[in-house]
């Protein structure tokens, strides 16, 4: 059991929480909640003993094993894939070599009646103890299942990890978390670079075998599937829900339809003291009274509403150019890298106001495909834009594609156009850029603010095809809602790359599933895709177990 008590965190004189206390228990799979910027990820860098609160503590047995994935880091670049994940097993591998270590200078002393021999014996008893009590473990068995799980084919596990991009990285480092079998795992957003066949394996292992976890995550289904229990952070305080995330959701509204009902009476108990003071103020007779109901004013505790999601708005995408009736058109596209082949013999054809997915395993092809259609990669075979196709893109890296010089302000209204120009303060709102945001330039923004704007800017251009790949990565929870709104909505063609189920669902016809080399049509909606997908996934897992 691990126990939060009475932490507070001030910045600059503003309090971002005080006060909060709470227990982990053994088993709880905890859902950490709250808008951007209420504390979430300070937090848990906390209770990760990563960051140091002005008060309070976190108190935890001696012998309890805490681990943390941050949503930033960097694995080393001088070893392989499996050297790096086996690191999770450091201790028992130092304690193992100490322990031999030991031994051999037993056997190589002759003192034995000395206080030093007599001390070695006794560093080996104790180090024996805790090593024989640890389950007996193939370690280069358990590597290769956690890799194989979170992605990593049998010949990825000798390449260096420099090798790897940042996503893959952070696999890495999950994978060796998982293999420490802590009793608490702290995960601030681990999906956002995994595919849907890595998440469905991480929700079974959190699920069926991790101990106590702690999650930030803007994925719904994740943090659904997975936890039973929703810690929300606002306004400085916490609100504790034996729950998971959709559930919180309906006991939340409650919750303020209690508040708004007590402030609205608190409110009007108030008017009337305040308008029997006014009127019996220097009346001899009520001079006690007066004073009495001044007093209980000054005194008074008002009542806070909890802060509400705006998210009402409701976004739509200008009304689309006319195009041809094939958007998009490919056939017979290969491509490979050296000797490694991508895909091969892919066509597909895209039909006027269809919307469609691009589904698969990471490094399967999607990205590169959308690249082919774009045309900035060459490849074998025809792609081809239809007539008078106007493509609106959102690549991976489309925030560093922003004018550095411009204002947020400034990137949004220079493609606004008719009465969306009269909103654009409250769609900035609605992507978390809110009062005196909008006037900072884009240079001084964070990698998610970039993304955040960069998709305010799509959100606004008039195009009748759009390809979206991997649009919700830095986005919340509200962004996405209003992005998904803006997409269903949208009278256009539609092609999407994402890993986010909770998104996906409800937003294509058809699935272009990337797969084994090959491109697979579905003539099916996301939803049933990734239904049938799911059933399959957790077959294969139990076979696996």
């Amino acid at each position: 059991m691990i126990t939060v008590e009475n932490l507070a965190v001030e910045f600059s004189g503003s309090v971002l929480f005080s006060e909060v206390s709470f227990v982990i228990n053994p088993t709880d799979k905890i859902a950490l909640m709250g808008k951007n910027g209420a504390g979430k990820s300070t937090m848990m860098k906390i209770i990760a003993g990563e960051q140091k609160a002005n008060r309070g503590h976190v108190r935890a047995p001696k012998d309890a094993v805490i681990a943390y994935l941050p949503q930033h880091l960097l694995t080393e670049d001088n070893c392989t894939v499996f050297e790096e994940a086996a690191k999770a097993f450091k201790q028992v591998f130092e304690m193992r070599a100490e322990m031999e270590k030991l031994n051999l200078e037993l056997e190589t002393r002759t003192d034995y009646d000395s206080d030093e021999y007599m001390a070695i014996i006794e560093q080996v008893t104790e180090l024996g103890e805790k090593y024989y009590q640890l389950e007996e473990v193939n370690y280069d068995a358990e590597v290769e299942k956690a890799l194989k799980g979170l992605g990593f084919r049998p010949e990825d596990f000798q390449r260096q990890t420099r090798e790897f991009s940042g996503g893959w990285r952070m696999r890495i480092e999950l994978a060796k978390i998982l293999l420490q079998k802590p009793d608490l795992i702290l995960l601030d957003e681990p999906t956002n670079h995994i595919d849907i066949e890595s998440v469905i394996w991480l929700e079974d292992f959190l699920v069926n075998k991790a101990n106590a976890v702690m999650v930030i995550s803007h994925d719904r289904a994740f943090i659904d599937n997975i936890t039973n229990r929703t810690i929300e952070v606002t306004m400085g305080r916490i609100y504790d829900y034996k729950a998971n995330y959709s559930h919180y959701l309906v006991l939340r509204e409650e919750r303020r339809a209690h508040q708004v009902k007590a402030y609205q009476e608190q409110q009007k108990m108030i008017a009337d003291n305040m308008q029997f003071i006014e009127r019996f103020r220097g009346t001899y007779s009520k001079t006690n009274q007066v004073s009495s109901r001044e007093r209980m004013l000054e005194k008074l505790e008002i009542i806070e509403i909890d802060e509400i999601d705006n998210s009402a708005l409701k976004l739509r995408f200008p009304p689309s150019p006319r195009s041809g009736d094939y958007p998009v058109t490919v056939k017979d596209v290969s491509k490979s890298y050296g000797d490694q082949v991508v895909f091969k013999h892919a066509s597909m054809s895209i039909s006027r106001g269809e919307k469609v997915s691009f589904v698969g395993r990471n490094g399967e092809g999607k990205s590169t495909m959308i690249k082919a259609i774009m045309g900035q990669i060459d490849v074998e075979g025809t792609c081809q834009l239809g007539h008078n196709v106007k493509v609106g893109y959102f690549a991976q890296n489309q925030a560093s594609l922003l004018d550095p010089n411009l204002t947020i302000f400034q990137t949004v209204d220079e493609v606004a156009e008719g009465d969306v120009r009269t909103q654009i303060k409250n769609i900035l709102g609605a992507f978390m850029f809110q009062g005196e945001d909008i006037d900072k330039k884009v240079s001084v923004l964070s990698g998610g603010e970039k993304t955040r704007l960069a998709m305010v800017k799509l959100l606004l251009e008039p195009v009748n095809l759009l390809i979206l790949d991997e649009p919700t990565n830095h986005l919340d929870l509200k962004s996405k809602d209003v992005l998904k709104e803006a997409l269903r909505n949208f009278d256009g063609t539609l092609v999407l790359v994402s890993h986010d189920r909770d998104f996906l669902q409800g937003l294509s016809q058809k699935v272009f599933e990337f797969k084994d080399k090959r491109v697979i049509e579905h003539f099916e909606t996301i939803d049933a895709f990734l239904e049938r997908n799911r059933i399959k996934s957790i077959a294969d897992l139990q076979l696996a177990k």
